[in-house]
């Protein structure tokens, strides 16, 4: 029987109308991934097996830290201080600036001591970090590829020497999506000290590369405004700034409705990110409501832009549910005068380092926050006669805490001039395999489909380090 025409309209407009609703409620979850809502899963979802971590803190030392004067002591090289470099180890190796003379051993130039139950051996000028031993995992092993600054940032960041791959902030941000819908999922923070050579930190080391751009980490100055036109103009309040970017938006979607284009998603998401950043923001940064026992645990002095101050603004973001937060800290590049040098970063980076994980741990955050202490490689064991050491990439130290780290051991070894990775070698890739691991994700699934193939951060190798998780 043929319905009637009455049945026939309410169908039609049922249709009609249902479809429409479908369509808002896809492009409703589109732009919740886009800006990072709150909740809104990421593209691995679920996770590839349970997580025990739900975010990072990466304590750039940027510049390369002698793993000779801060985690890896080598009385052997001690003894040899002065005499020839056995050509053994360096015959055909890459050698960065030590080229056309005599390579001479360059002994330890600070004294190191025990610490903790575990007696990590560490350099004496950082007694604070020393005092949460326990609760680290110091890796004696590392090794990466590239010997020079900037491209060895690239390969630490990115895990590729190709430039244009997403960052490892951006890959992990892309694979567990947002926990805050106030502020970036991944945010950057610098800060410059003294004693050392202040190499330059490209902004694309915290791009998001290949992946869309709303997985890129975004700079927070660290002294002065966090985020420039954080404040409205004079005369525009909140609901006129409201109303403004209510009507970009919705011809920002009328044109995603036509074009499907991603990255309108992305300038939706910003406009209201920016929006919701202007009463996010000065409330991060707004240290009052911290006691002054918690600034002077961290040596912070807010506003000053210092490597303290961002540990303690670190915290804050952590608490707030940022997912990736990378602070760079720069002058680690000690070419000359290698032992005032790193006596000078130690001053800066020992107190808030130790700070911060404490407070963590204090907190209950620690167990579900990785936190990263190193370079992007390491310095030589031997100089050409002067006071300082080169670029070095065969062997360095990185410390790690948290997160599903085992705490108060010490893995692998350098040999015993520290000049290479020897037991238990950790490449860059196993690093990045095993960060990811920790956050629920199989590293080898997190890939993104690019010109046929399929990339990763951890590209053709790496493998998860299972002897350093708790």
């Amino acid at each position: 029987m043929r319905p009637s025409l009455e049945t026939d309209i309410h169908r039609r407009t049922f249709l009609r109308q249902g479809a429409a609703s479908l369509g808002l409620l896809g492009l409703h979850s589109l732009l919740a991934r886009a800006q990072g809502t709150a909740g809104a899963h990421g593209a691995v979802y679920p996770l590839h097996h349970p997580a025990k971590a739900k975010r990072v803190i990466f304590l750039y030392q940027a510049g390369g830290p002698s793993h000779l004067e801060t985690f890896d002591f080598k009385p052997k090289l001690a003894d040899m201080h002065g005499k020839g470099m056995p050509e053994s180890f360096t015959k055909g190796q890459q050698i960065a600036q030590l080229q056309g003379r005599p390579l001479i051993c360059y002994g330890p130039q600070l004294k190191f001591q025990r610490f903790g139950k575990s007696g990590a051996e560490i350099c004496e000028h950082f007694p604070q970090i020393g005092s949460i031993a326990d609760d680290a995992c110091i890796i004696r092993s590392m090794w990466t590829e590239q010997i020079n600054h900037d491209p060895a940032h690239t390969v630490m960041n990115t895990g590729s020497i190709i430039a244009g791959r997403p960052s490892m902030g951006s890959w992990v941000l892309y694979g567990l999506g947002a926990e805050t819908e106030n502020l970036p999922g991944f945010v950057v923070l610098l800060s410059q000290g003294t004693g050392g050579q202040a190499q330059p930190i490209a902004a694309r080391q915290w791009s998001a590369g290949i992946l869309p751009s709303r997985f890129q980490g975004v700079k927070l100055n660290s002294a002065g405004d966090p985020v420039l036109y954080i404040q409205n103009p004079h005369g525009v309040n909140a609901a006129v700034q409201k109303d403004s970017i209510e009507s970009i938006n919705a011809l920002n979607k009328a044109q995603y409705a036509t074009l499907k284009d991603p990255e309108i998603l992305t300038r939706v998401a910003q406009y209201e990110m920016a929006f919701r950043m202007q009463a996010s923001v000065p409330d991060l940064v707004d240290m009052s409501k911290e006691p002054q026992s918690v600034l002077e645990r961290y040596g912070a002095h807010p506003g000053d832009g210092s490597f303290a101050s961002n540990c303690l603004l670190a915290r804050r973001l952590a608490e707030r549910g940022v997912r990736f937060i990378q602070l760079y800290h720069r002058d680690w590049d000690h070419h000359t005068a290698v032992k005032s040098g790193v006596e000078f970063k130690a001053k800066e980076v020992d107190r808030p380092t130790a700070a911060l994980i404490g407070d963590l741990k204090e907190r209950g955050m620690l167990d579900d926050t990785i936190v990263i202490w190193g370079g992007e490689f390491g310095r030589t064991p031997m100089s050409q006669g002067g006071d300082g050491r080169d670029h070095h990439i065969k062997g360095f130290s990185f410390m790690v805490a948290g997160g599903g780290f085992k705490g108060g051991i010490t893995y692998g070894t350098t040999d015993e001039l520290g000049y290479a990775a020897e037991e238990n070698p950790v490449s860059v890739h196993d690093f990045h395999a095993t960060m990811l691991h920790l956050l629920g994700i199989d590293h080898k699934r997190l890939v993104m489909k690019y010109q046929g193939l399929d990339v990763r951060l951890t590209g053709i190798s790496g493998d998860v380090v299972k002897d350093i998780l708790a």
